[in-house]
């Protein structure tokens, strides 16, 4: 299947490291700059990365950005590719909803059966549960119906309404607002209710509440898998046992145009660069589109405590100082951060308030980040990040998961 591209489009002052010749980036602090990169190199080595792309900054002043490694043989990785950023758009469609929350055009603690009655169980969950994972839908994520079919033809497309079908075949895990379970069911459903609430598509919406006002001219939803050119090319292993590969044999393919319909809500299911994604770590982490009320509720750690495992499910665990999920963004120590992870793309965003520390990562895998049997890996963006903020603040570092 030929993927199509998009016209070639690049940042407003974005530095190409496969043009920029042998100088660094500029930077108001190269010291920091190098310990930073430093860390992308033992990370690159480690977790045998193919690519990490970084943007960091403190306070505003731009420590580095810089992009190492290739994005296919032979090619330079270029802080002006573009890549998928899954999760990241979570935030912005929390924070549509928390817009509409300032406009008193919706509540909280509206029933979800007032705009979407014929979706199962809507009217006992609320919006708020939606945006903070808590209504007990079964994540599709998570089901083998939807993983067979994705890894049998990963070009198939997928309907919200489909996705919806597969998670309304179970019964709610729980009780709605009585546990956590982190499912995408809720977004695509959340985004379905703000389309019926505003009369508008979510394109639309995203580009006149979210994308216009902080000036992402880079993250799109193309409405189709194509990436905006240049992309950052992506490669993986997780088909290794749906295909009956045998450990020992190379499986390697590229996936950088896998049809991402199932991931989230039609018209937020986007492609960005690293300045977006920086800019995004920032306005994201302040609130900056959001009243102070709204912003509050976004980070709320209210989960600690109030959330068990649940036996078959894997996506519920219980809310913690390292992990605990707002509504849309997730609270990490005393950092703001989004992780997303899929076919053999991971990245991150991260901002600490105190210190007004941002941290934006892209990361792509080698062939010998996928375990030989199983085809599994692990989100080494999200590993990055957390060390970049250990080596600039250790004194608010970031929790590290065990291994990291």
């Amino acid at each position: 299947m030929s993927p199509i591209a998009s016209p070639p489009s690049s940042s407003p002052g974005s530095t190409d490291i496969a043009s920029a010749g042998p100088n660094p980036p500029s930077s108001t602090d190269p010291a920091a700059a190098a310990m930073v990169m430093n860390v992308v190199a033992e990370t690159m080595a480690s977790d045998h990365l193919k690519a990490a792309i970084v943007s960091v900054t403190v306070d505003g002043r731009e420590i580095v950005t810089q992009a190492v490694g290739e994005s296919l043989t032979g090619v330079p990785a270029a802080t002006n590719m573009h890549f998928r950023n899954g999760a990241v758009a979570i935030s912005y469609v929390s924070t549509l909803l928390l817009q509409l929350v300032d406009e008193k055009k919706v509540s909280l603690d509206d029933k979800v059966a007032t705009w979407l009655p014929e979706i199962p169980y809507t009217d006992r969950v609320t919006l708020g549960q939606l945006a903070q994972m808590t209504s007990g839908y079964v994540d599709y994520v998570s089901t083998a119906e939807l993983t067979d079919a994705q890894y049998a033809d990963p070009f198939r497309s997928v309907t919200p309404q489909q996705l919806i079908a597969i998670s309304t075949k179970y019964p709610l895990l729980y009780e709605p607002g009585t546990n956590w379970n982190y499912s995408h069911t809720n977004y695509v459903i959340l985004g379905l209710a703000l389309e019926k609430i505003t009369g508008q598509k979510m394109s639309a919406l995203m580009q006149d509440k979210v994308l216009g006002p902080l000036g992402l001219d880079n993250t799109t939803d193309p409405g189709t898998p194509a990436i905006t050119q240049p992309a950052l090319h992506a490669f993986t292993s997780e088909r290794r046992q749906a295909l009956k590969v045998p450990a020992g044999t190379p499986f390697y393919e590229e996936s950088t145009f896998w049809n991402p319909s199932w991931t989230i809500t039609h018209g937020a299911i986007q492609t960005t660069d690293i300045r977006d994604l920086h800019t995004t770590a920032v306005a994201i982490g302040t609130g900056q589109l959001l009243s102070p009320e709204s912003y509050q509720k976004m980070v709320t750690k209210d989960l600690i405590g109030r959330t068990t495992k649940l036996d078959g499910c894997t996506t519920c665990f219980p809310q913690s100082a390292g992990y605990t999920y707002g509504l849309g963004i997730v609270s990490s120590g005393n950092w703001l951060m989004q992780n997303p992870l899929f076919s053999g793309e991971a990245g991150a965003f991260a901002y600490l308030p105190s210190q007004k520390v941002a941290i934006a990562v892209a990361v792509t895998f080698d062939e010998a980040a996928f375990d030989p049997v199983t085809g599994a890996y692990s989100n080494s963006g999200d590993l990055l990040w957390r060390r970049i903020g250990a080596a600039l603040v250790p004194d608010d570092a970031p929790p590290m998961p065990a291994g990291g």
